[in-house]
């Protein structure tokens, strides 16, 4: 897989919920946010993720066609404004808000 963006990116942004009130509004945050992204040239969809293990912790787990794509749209203007409405619920217990993966190998 080319190291300079040739490949698809996962993109994990971890969020928090602390009750069910904080998750329903994470959840419609979440939505809002997605319709905002559905049409962002190099995004290929996106997903809520809970953990089992301690459901306060949810990650919005993007997908895209390339580094460059994923670069291109956060150097952008409407990066902040668009997920601005998921940004009250970072989760704060990570060293990262965020990480970002190459796709190193799929079946």
């Amino acid at each position: 897989m080319p190291a300079d963006g040739g490949g698809e990116v996962r993109v994990l942004v971890f969020q928090a919920a602390s009750d069910e009130e904080q998750l329903a509004a994470v959840r419609a945050a979440y939505h809002e946010v997605s319709k905002r992204l559905a049409a962002v040239p190099g995004m290929l969809g996106n997903e809520l993720l809970r953990s089992p293990l301690d459901p306060s912790a949810l990650a919005v787990m993007s997908r895209w066609e390339s580094l460059a794509a994923f670069r291109a749209w956060e150097a952008g203007a409407d990066h902040r404004e668009d997920t601005a409405p998921l940004r009250p619920y970072r989760d704060t217990r990570t060293a990262a808000p965020f990480a970002v993966y190459e796709v190193d190998a799929a079946y």
